[in-house]
Order: C-alpha cells, then sequence, then structure tokens
C-alpha cells in the first residue's frame, strides 16, 4: 500500500499549493487584476503572435508547450538514484519553485508589455544582460530540441532488429524472478523486447505506429483554427469532432495491415532515423512561420486532450492495481545504497528539469503565452495551475519507471548503472512500459496502452518542437534587433530566415555524434546532461528577473529569491562537474567542454550585472 499511500499524499500538497500557496502568490505578491482589454493581447492585437485568447484554448495550448518529453524523459533517467529523491524533487520543487518561476514569468512579462524574458532582463539589469540571456537562451533551445529531434526520430523509425519478443505477463515474471525469461521472438509493432538475464532488459524505444496519429493531428488541427478562427464555428464541437478522429486515427495507425502497407514497420523501406531528423526539421521551419491561430495554438488544444486523457487513465489504472494488490511496491530503493556513475547531488536537480522546474517554461510563458493573455488573473490557472499539470506529468514518471516494472530484479536489470540505461529512447520506452501496465489495469490490451502512451509522448515532444522553434526565431531575432545594423536588423528580422537559422542551430545538435570508447555515436545522454544544466541556469536567472522585477515594484521577494538561490548553487555546481568531466573524461568532448566554458562565463557575469542592478535598486 506504500506506493497508493504516497501518491494520494502527493496529490494533496498539488491541491493545498494551488489552492494556498498560489492564492497568496495572485494576491500578496503580484496583485493581479480582473480586467478585460489591458493586457497586451489586446493592446498588440496582430492576428500572428498578439492574440486575445480564451483561457481554455491558451491553458491547453501553454500547458501542451511546456509538457513536453522533457518531464517524463527526466524523471525516467533520475530514478536511478532511488524513487524518494525523484519523487521529492518532482512535487516540491513543482510547488515551490516551478510553478513560482512559470507564474512569474508570465505576470513580468505581461506587465512590460509581452517582452521576452530576455527583453525584460536588459529594462531591469541594462543592456548586457539582455545580450547574455539571449546567448544562454540560444544555447538552451538549441540543446533541448537537438535532444527531442534525437529521441522522436528513434521512435518514429523502425526497429532496426525487427524482431520484438512479446510483452511478458507480470505473473510470470515473478516466478522467474531470480532469472529472467527467454522468450521466442515475435514481430508485433507494439511489443517489447527482453533479453535472457545474462543482459540488461532492453525495452522497446521503436513505435513508428505513431507516425500516421501524428500526422492526423496536425491535419485537423490546421482544419480546427482555419474554421473557428476564420469561419467563426464553434469551438466545443471542432474539439469533439477533432479529438474523436485521433483516437480513430490512431486506432487505425497501430493496425499490422497498415503499417505493413505503409512500410513504417520495416528497415527496408521505413525512413531511417538520419532522415526522419531532417522530415522533423522541416516540420519545425514550418510551424514557426505559421500564424500561432493556425496550427501551433490549435495543435496544442488537441493534443491538450490527449495529456489529459492519458494521465487520467495512467492513474486511474495505478489505483486500480495499487488497490488490489498488482503495484504493492516500489521495486526499487527508496535511496539507491549503491553509487552510480554520477552523484545524487547535484545532479538529481539538473537530470530533472522540467517537471520540477524549467528555464523552457520562461520562454514559453514570456514568449507566447503573455502574447495572448486574455486578462492578468488569468495568470494563475495557466501559469501556477500548468505547472502542477507538469509536475503531475513528471510525477507519473516517477511511478511508472519504479512501480511499472513488473520485479526488483527486472527494475535493477534496466537501471543497472548509468551506461546501462542505454540512452534516451529507451529510458522513454521504460516509461512507456510502465504506463502500458497501469492502463491495462482498465481492461485494455498492453500492447494498445503502450501505442496510446506512444501517440501521447511523441505528440507532446513535438510541441515542444515547433513552439522551441519559434521561440528561437523570436530570440535571433531580438539578438538583431540589438544590432546597430539595419541590414542585419533587416535580413534577420524576417521570420523565414530566422526560422532557418533557429532549424540549423537545433539540426546541428541532433546530428552531433561524440566519440565513445573509440565509437562514433550520437551524443544524446551527454547533451542532456549540458541540457539540464542550461536549463535550469535560465531557471534561476528568470527567477532573478522576478527578484529584481518585485524588488522594483516594492513587494516582498522571498518567493522567488529562495529558490533563484536553491537552483543557481546546484547548477553552478553541477556545471563546473560536467566541464571538468567533458575535458578529461575517457572520450573528452571538447565542444561540449567549450559550450559548458562559455555558459559558466556567462552566468557568472550576469550576476555581477544583477547585484549592480540590486545594489542601484536598494539605494534607489
Amino acid at each position: 500500500m506504500l506506493p497508493l499511500i504516497t501518491v494520494l499524499g502527493c496529490f494533496l500538497l498539488y491541491f493545498l499549493g494551488y489552492k494556498f500557496y498560489s492564492g497568496y502568490l495572485s494576491k500578496s505578491i503580484f496583485q493581479l487584476k480582473d480586467t478585460r482589454g489591458d493586457t497586451p493581447a489586446h493592446k498588440f492585437n496582430d492576428g500572428v503572435d498578439y492574440l486575445p485568447t480564451k483561457p481554455a484554448v491558451l491553458f491547453g495550448h501553454h500547458y501542451a508547450s511546456i509538457a513536453g518529453l522533457a518531464p517524463i524523459l527526466g524523471p525516467a533517467v533520475a530514478v536511478i538514484w532511488g524513487w524518494l529523491p525523484a519523487m521529492l524533487w518532482v512535487v516540491l520543487g513543482g510547488i515551490f519553485v516551478g510553478c513560482v518561476h512559470d507564474f512569474g514569468a508570465i505576470v513580468v512579462s505581461i506587465r512590460n508589455q509581452g517582452k521576452s524574458i530576455g527583453q525584460v532582463a536588459q529594462d531591469l539589469l541594462g543592456p548586457r544582460a539582455r545580450s547574455l540571456f539571449h546567448t544562454i537562451i540560444f544555447f538552451l533551445v538549441a540543446l533541448a530540441m537537438g535532444v527531442f529531434v534525437i529521441v522522436l526520430a528513434e521512435m518514429f523509425s523502425a526497429d532496426p532488429k525487427t524482431k520484438l519478443a512479446p510483452v511478458p505477463s507480470p505473473a510470470k515474471i515473478e516466478q522467474t524472478e531470480a532469472k529472467l525469461p527467454s522468450i521466442k521472438e515475435h514481430t508485433h509493432p507494439s511489443e517489447v523486447r527482453v533479453e535472457t538475464s545474462s543482459s540488461p532488459i532492453q525495452l522497446r524505444s521503436h513505435f513508428p505506429e505513431a507516425v500516421i496519429p501524428t500526422a492526423g493531428i496536425m491535419i485537423f488541427a490546421l482544419l480546427v483554427g482555419w474554421l473557428h478562427y476564420k469561419k467563426g464555428m464553434d469551438l466545443g464541437p471542432l474539439t469533439f469532432v477533432s479529438v474523436a478522429l485521433t483516437l480513430v486515427v490512431m486506432v487505425l495507425g497501430m493496425n499490422d495491415s497498415i503499417l505493413t502497407w505503409t512500410g513504417l514497420n520495416d528497415t527496408a523501406r521505413s525512413p531511417g532515423v538520419p532522415l526522419w531528423k531532417i522530415i522533423l526539421l522541416l516540420y519545425a521551419f514550418l510551424a514557426s512561420v505559421t500564424p500561432v491561430w493556425l496550427l501551433l495554438q490549435s495543435r496544442d488544444y488537441i493534443n491538450s486532450f490527449l495529456l489529459y486523457l492519458g494521465i487520467i487513465a495512467i492513474y486511474l489504472g495505478f489505483f486500480k492495481g495499487s488497490i488490489f494488490g498488482e503495484f504493492s511496491s516500489f521495486n526499487a530503493e527508496a535511496i539507491r545504497a549503491e553509487k552510480v556513475d554520477m552523484d545524487i547531488i547535484p545532479f538529481v536537480f539538473i537530470t530533472i528539469a522540467c517537471g520540477a522546474v524549467s528555464g523552457f517554461h520562461a520562454l514559453v510563458s514570456s514568449g507566447t503565452t503573455a502574447k495572448q493573455l486574455d486578462r492578468e488573473i488569468d495568470a494563475r490557472a495557466i501559469g501556477y495551475g500548468a505547472m502542477i499539470g507538469e509536475s503531475l506529468l513528471g510525477l507519473t514518471s516517477v511511478v511508472a519507471c519504479t512501480i511499472g516494472f513488473a520485479s526488483a530484479t527486472e527494475w535493477s536489470s534496466f537501471y543497472k548503472s548509468w551506461s546501462g540505461i542505454q540512452g534516451l529512447a529507451p529510458s522513454v520506452g521504460a516509461y512507456i512500459y510502465g504506463t502500458g501496465r497501469f492502463i491495462s489495469q482498465l481492461g485494455f490490451d498492453q500492447g494498445f496502452a503502450q501505442g496510446f502512451i506512444a501517440l501521447v509522448v511523441v505528440s507532446f515532444a513535438l510541441t515542444s518542437l515547433d513552439s522551441a522553434t519559434r521561440l528561437l526565431r523570436y530570440n535571433i531575432e531580438e539578438i538583431a534587433d540589438s544590432i546597430n545594423s539595419e541590414l542585419v536588423k533587416k535580413v534577420l528580422g524576417n521570420r523565414y530566415v530566422s526560422s532557418i537559422l533557429a532549424c540549423v542551430a537545433i539540426g546541428f545538435f541532433a546530428f552531433l555524434q561524440i566519440d565513445q570508447g573509440g565509437k562514433k555515436t550520437t551524443a544524446g545522454l551527454a547533451l542532456w546532461k549540458l541540457f539540464g544544466t542550461t536549463n535550469q541556469l535560465l531557471a534561476g536567472l528568470s527567477l532573478l528577473v522576478v527578484t529584481i522585477y518585485l524588488l522594483y515594484s516594492k513587494k516582498k521577494t522571498w518567493t522567488s529569491f529562495l529558490p533563484m538561490v536553491f537552483v543557481l548553487t546546484a547548477t553552478l555546481w553541477a556545471m563546473v562537474v560536467n566541464f571538468y568531466d567533458f575535458l578529461f573524461s575517457k572520450s573528452p568532448s571538447y565542444l561540449l567542454a567549450g559550450v559548458g566554458g562559455v555558459l559558466i562565463f556567462l552566468t557568472l557575469w550576469l550576476l555581477i550585472e544583477a547585484v549592480l542592478a540590486w545594489r542601484r535598486f536598494s539605494k534607489a
């Protein structure tokens, strides 16, 4: 019963955090207004980036943009240190750090004409701070989306081994806990490969059946955006029809005959990983240059219902299985006694970025959400509330990647060591495997349940990819605007040119390979470590901007100041360790060490700028 009691306790903390702490922030700290017409969405309405939006639609867009692959992937890796540190950071970090960060970023932006966090930094800290922010943001988005492209390309591609083993029943695994079963080969595309006990368990990381429904969602989103905004059709019927069609296409996409006809499950006919990377980058470019109402907003809105449905199904299955004794233990230590390759402190706070606190959220909050907010008071539900929702998603990852394994032997086989995690895509496979077992408790076939969760994961990774590419485009345009050259402003200010540059930067990291033991391999886990530190760095600096804003506004600063100090301390610690490892490990990466060193330098410089600004405001 321990897992059930623990998760219910987390739910209670979420409820108390939203009801009382977000209310305190809204009324006493940010003092939000309940008037319509004075937000940037109304003042600068251009129908492309600035657009007053219904709270329900904007919540879905914001939630889908922040709740991408990262809140699943981070905890799926971090449980290697045990379930308790991951759960505490996801829940308490979300309530007291991440929610404050997202809420504050929206408020600061709408109070500054919908400017991005980098532009607000210039107003509060000076012009040098703006340039420093822009450089950090550039690296953050390019790194993060490079990782997303790597994982998505592998998930979309057919399994190169083609032959997969069926999911072993929990009963069978428990009967043979001392030795993992040897399973006959099978070819169903929704099943999992498990090796014998001589090797770590290998969970499936290829889900080509997600391709067809993903394409369907894009088509439905374009139709919904056009019919709602151009033809004035009511959003309710459009929502029902689009979500229903998405589920129908999902079922069709998992059909063996359709997969065979399209060749998606055939390595000889399906696009390989490199080609999928190119396709994803082309999609990111198109999503970046289209009006926000046509694709980005409507697709995120439809996707949000998939996420709601997925989270509800995961927790219902978990609760049912827990009550009837199927999920009675975590199958992992609370805090792992055996030392792994990386120290739990500070790296648990870095590995789990989204799900607890994420600097990327500041870009979404100030880059797109603040430009669409109808009323100031909506910032509470969208900023604080959506982050609670993402923390709930992160909690599903902690639970699925511990309780979701059929036995302690199976869990320890997969999480044998840091290198034994086998890469980022298999970690997502662990999440899909665990959540598939949860949903199967509701009477669904486990293969079908895994296919559904794979679609949810892919859909939200794509929403982050297209939103982030647009944000990187904004960042490049803002950099151009700060350069004293009309030619540069004209060229880089063009959304097509800036979008191409954004995709090139993302593609650089997506195709980057590093040397591991004399073998060239994708820089997935190395990039994730660098992304984690960069992401948390931006989160700490965004909290710094919120703190300076509160100081300037003569309001209490402790709600953002204390989280800022904690996040920056842990992040700088991890950055220094990473920098040393990139330089002096058995397989050094001087490129990643250079990026890490530049980020450390920029951070220290920006902190000096912040101290000087703090002194100026204090004297004033």
